[in-house]
């Protein structure tokens, strides 16, 4: 069975996911077979695994840096948010159900079994499993059916490494805090504590360091500085969406829902020199930019209500007849048509009037779309016809579909030979996430708005790097900053049962 380690966090987002990432890269770096699990994962960001099964995409992220095949046995529920007080739940990669907060929470411990079963199924095949906690511990009103956090961890006999966030402040008294409100076997199993995205002179920290250390019984590990990493985030609270100021040669603006989902679709775009992402709630952020896009999101009837009444709608389709492009993704596509019905009450039970940019509808079904597509765009008309003939890899995950009328289709499905997508003008949409991820479909897309704006595109293109090697070297950078910040020589220790 697989050595265990499991980082816990005082609160949400303070870096358990990057720091699960660090370890699975130092493990893999120093020769070990290591995969990383959650057992329960929040997030709207999701991937689609090869078997076609859904799984949260901070796992995804953890299983490049440890040089392995994402499966969803290393993410066995993820809760994709409705509204306010419900999610639909994924058990296994496939949809369980929608349920409120108070029946999850009464449903939850039923599914416990199904946790140690990915676990063990991992446990069989791994050196080292490094798992990844949520929120916090000391959530004493949730502590009774965790299957998550110190729950997991006695399901796991695991050692766990308590982490807080020091650039939010009040890291001493998270960490304290904590380590007090948990019960004492639980205490016992914290072997070491984290201090992360620390900015400033050390000499200042020790004191409080001493002062913790005695205060906890526990061994501070290491302090981690915050890292200027180019690696995708956990969740919305990311800085990512708060980016908003124009600064490239390039602007695109790109609408956030509230219930935005898999925005790391963009990662590609922004990580060119010269292009600005930003992320705009209202109108008056939109301005004139080069492109905007309405990209996926959990609740696509609620977030186009929510559009309409910011006035962003109107703001959208006053800037398509200046000739704006805009690009819609899975929910954002569908909120272009001329009509979206839910029969079934999928998300809200009604039939709304679209943006009337396509002439197509879409009807919320039952059946839950999930796979993983290869295609090539068709012949591209309007602006972006740069786009013409290049492939593109990516995926699907939507409830509705989508029938459109004298729509021109936009891309073609290789595995079905399936037309998808629409265009009409200086607007295109599609289902398919990830589509600008191929290094040919973001240079030609780039191209594209050059041309477009006038200004030669070898401005922004001569020193882009091969997406993948880009991002294996974050992984390394990460790595190297967290063997460098933490008794890694301890944490071995802590690996084999000598914490």
């Amino acid at each position: 069975m697989a050595n265990v380690i499991m980082i816990q966090g005082t609160m949400s987002n303070v870096g358990k996911s990057l720091l699960v990432a660090g370890l699975c890269r130092i493990f893999k770096q120093d020769g070990y077979k290591t995969a990383p699990f959650k057992s329960q994962n929040m997030a709207l960001n999701s991937f689609i695994t090869n078997q076609g099964l859904e799984m949260g995409r901070a796992q995804v992220m953890q299983c490049e840096a440890a040089g392995i095949e994402p499966a969803v046995q290393m993410n066995p529920i993820l809760l994709k948010p409705t509204n306010e007080t419900g999610s639909q739940v994924i058990l296994n990669g496939e949809v369980l159900g929608t349920f409120s907060a108070k029946e999850y929470f009464n449903m939850k411990k039923s599914l416990l079994p199904e946790v140690k079963k990915a676990y063990d199924t991992l446990a069989k095949t791994y050196d080292i499993i490094v798992i990844e906690g949520a929120g916090s511990p000391a959530e004493i009103n949730l502590k009774k059916d965790d299957i998550v956090n110190m729950g997991m961890a006695q399901l796991a006999d695991a050692p766990v490494l308590l982490a807080g966030d020091i650039d939010r402040g009040g890291v001493f008294a998270q960490l304290i805090g904590t380590v007090m409100l948990l019960e004492k076997q639980e205490q016992q199993r914290i072997k070491g504590l984290i201090i992360n995205k620390f900015r400033g002179d050390m000499a200042l920290l020790k004191p409080g360091i001493a002062m913790l250390e005695e205060k906890c019984k526990k061994k501070v590990l290491g302090v981690v500085p915050y890292l200027s990493v180019d690696i995708e985030d956990e969740d919305s609270l990311c800085q990512r969406l708060e980016q908003k100021q124009k600064k490239g040669i390039l602007d695109i603006a790109v609408v956030h829902f509230p219930h935005i989902s898999n925005f790391t679709d963009f990662n590609r775009l922004e990580a060119i020199e010269g292009v600005s992402l930003r992320y705009v709630k209202k109108a008056w952020e939109l301005k004139q930019p080069d492109m905007i896009i309405l990209p996926g999101t959990k609740n696509t009837i609620e977030d186009l209500l929510f559009i309409r009444q910011e006035g962003l709608e109107s703001a959208v389709k006053k800037l398509v007849q200046k000739g704006v492009i805009v690009f819609g993704i899975c929910g954002g596509y569908q909120m272009m048509g001329k009509e979206l019905c839910d029969p079934y009450g999928i998300e809200k039970k009604a039939t709304i009037r679209g943006m009337e940019l396509f002439d197509m509808k879409t009807t919320f079904e039952k059946q839950k779309t999930t796979t993983r597509v290869k295609g090539m765009f068709l012949n591209v008309l309007g602006d972006l016809k740069e786009l013409s003939q290049k492939k593109f890899e990516g995926y699907e995950i939507h409830m509705g579909k989508t029938e459109g009328h004298r729509q021109s289709p936009f891309v073609k499905i290789a595995q079905s030979s399936q037309l998808d997508g629409a265009q009409n003008g200086n607007c295109y949409g599609t289902y398919v996430h990830g589509i600008f991820d191929e290094e040919e479909t973001a240079k030609a897309l780039i191209n594209a708005l050059c041309q477009k704006k006038k200004i030669d595109s070898n401005i922004l293109l001569k020193n882009t790097v091969n997406w993948q090697s880009y991002k294996q070297k974050q992984y390394d950078l990460l790595a190297d900053a967290i063997r460098n910040s933490l008794d890694m020589e301890q944490i071995y220790n802590i690996l084999k049962g000598g914490g």
